[in-house]
């Protein structure tokens, strides 16, 4: 069902909402259905993590065991006392797990994985180890030694994260994962969330289609999402589509009558996400707070304070420099692998645009044939972009790229040398993109904020889709990065970043 911009209100009854859904919505609809119990993600996100955390933490403390205990040659009671401690303690943990929110999440955060659970996991760990500790100095049960306690703490913090990693990647192969998503508002706003979720399907999120009274027309990639109708058909489409998600995004209803509807649908045990007004500011590191029961949105400072800009460069020192030091000999492989492939230097060395408007040399694995930059202009009508946004020049399959150094930009590995220029303060691990100059000139006013801090050699940019990433979105991602800056966002960005390398990406 497609509907033209300009036409009148849409009416969808849910007969016809069935039917115009593509064919994937169906096969989900038809499967759940025919289950005997119907699963949904929260369901079983809560069940599959709680299991995780006790088959974490009880493997972590059977192999601690093993260190000798004190007692162990003349009681064999004490082992058997300390492993009844052990067991009444877990349910604690448990409950802990649940007050750090950590069964939660998955349901109502898309985008959420075992990276954002690693602060709450290691808080978790931390505190139930001292429990645990606390207990048998009180009972006299048993009496482990220190070493025993650290080694608890240290693996349990490895094989509940791993646990909880594994629980994740079962879950996501099953259809109870996926959440049938409606978008409410079929504007620039609404299709742009579309586009987002479409290119992430490790969100387990299957876009069923717009709810709007009057639509605008579809962009590319869109045209196939149904036009569900206007915002009062939403509550029955939520039975007949079995939808788990809505996701408010400006539509062009009154404001009562959309508070009316999400009010309504809430009762229907369904997830409701709504895009804040002034998205383009608003960052992951936002607070909120109330003056008198209603809320406030509050934006950190712009300008990162001195004991901020301190603790990110020394981070960046000391992981650059102990990095250069671990992979010294991986760099002398890459480099003999390199000479050996093609003619020409190790290095690539090309000027870019870097903090407070200085530009520097950037360090990396050559992954070209020597004269690369020479044959550029024979090449740019390949340019991806040449169409839409010429700014950004990325050559898929570009003939320029030798064989080794396709896998050493899949694989990230050409990278690496700009530890260098961590190290000597011109870049950041984590930053916004580093531009070359040609790209510098197209941006102006707000977005030259992103030359606040360093450009990184991970970020946002790189994290969430790299070259799929038109060059607008890319300076608002650099703009939102520099004005929500925090170190747990740099940490999180760092362990993502591996994820990454890992899912299937154009890198070009």
């Amino acid at each position: 069902m497609s509907v033209a911009a300009g036409t009148g209100p849409l009416v969808v009854e849910s007969d016809q909402a069935l039917a115009c859904v593509d064919e994937r919505t169906f096969q989900i609809i038809d499967r759940r259905r025919r289950a005997a119990r119907p699963i949904r993600r929260g369901w079983l996100m809560r069940r599959m993590l709680l299991a995780a955390d006790v088959i974490g933490v009880t493997v972590a403390f059977a192999l601690a065991s093993l260190v000798d205990h004190p007692r162990a040659s003349t009681d064999h009671m004490a082992r058997a006392e300390e492993f009844a401690l052990f067991l009444a303690v877990v349910p604690l943990w448990v409950a802990l797990a649940k007050l750090y929110g950590l069964y939660e999440r998955d349901e109502e955060r898309a985008d959420h994985s075992t990276v954002d659970d690693f602060v709450g996991v290691f808080n978790l760990v931390t505190v139930g180890v001292w429990v645990f500790f606390v207990g048998v100095r009180i009972t006299g049960v048993a009496d482990p030694p220190l070493i025993r306690l650290i080694l608890l703490w240290v693996l349990a913090v490895g094989f509940v994260t791993a646990s909880r990693a594994g629980a994740r990647t079962i879950c996501r192969r099953g259809v109870a994962y996926i959440q049938n998503t409606v978008i409410v508002g079929a504007g620039d706003v609404g299709q742009a969330v579309a586009r987002k979720i479409l290119g992430h399907p490790e969100y387990g999120l299957n876009v069923v289609g717009f709810v709007d009274a009057f639509p605008k027309e579809r962009g590319e990639g869109l045209r196939d999402l149904a036009i569900l109708g206007s915002i009062e058909n939403l509550p029955s489409l939520i039975g007949t589509l079995d939808i788990e998600r809505v996701i408010v995004a400006f539509s062009n209803d009154r404001a009562e009558d959309t508070l009316s509807v999400i009010r309504s649908v809430k009762d229907a045990d369904v997830q409701v996400d709504i895009v804040p007004r002034m998205f383009e500011v608003v960052g992951a590191n936002v607070s909120m707070h109330a003056v008198e029961g209603l809320p406030l949105i509050g934006l950190p400072p712009l300008r990162l304070s001195r004991s901020s800009s301190l603790m990110k460069r020394t981070v960046d020192l000391v992981a650059s420099s102990i990095g250069l030091v671990l992979l010294a000999p991986a760099f002398a492989v890459v480099a003999l692998l390199i000479k050996r492939d093609s003619p020409g230097p190790v290095f690539f060395r090309q000027t870019r645009m870097g903090a407070g408007e200085r530009s520097f040399r950037i360090y990396k694995f050559r992954t070209m044939v020597a004269d690369a930059e020479k044959l550029k202009v024979h090449v740019a009508h390949l340019n991806m972009h040449a169409q839409a946004d010429p700014r950004m020049f990325k050559i898929p399959n570009d003939p320029r790229i030798t064989r080794l150094g396709a896998f050493l930009r899949r694989t990230r590995i050409d990278e690496l040398p700009q530890l260098v220029n961590v190290l000597r303060g011109e870049m950041s691990l984590v930053g916004p993109r580093p531009l070359i100059l040609e790209e510098d000139e197209h941006i102006v006013e707000w977005g030259r904020k992103r030359l606040d801090l360093r450009p990184g050699i991970t970020g946002l940019w790189q994290v969430l889709g790299a070259s799929d990433i038109p060059f607008d979105e890319m300076v608002k991602l650099d703009y939102l990065y520099v004005t929500n800056w925090s170190l747990t966002e740099d940490l999180r960005l760092m362990f993502k970043t591996f994820s990454s390398i890992m899912r299937p990406r154009r890198a070009f």
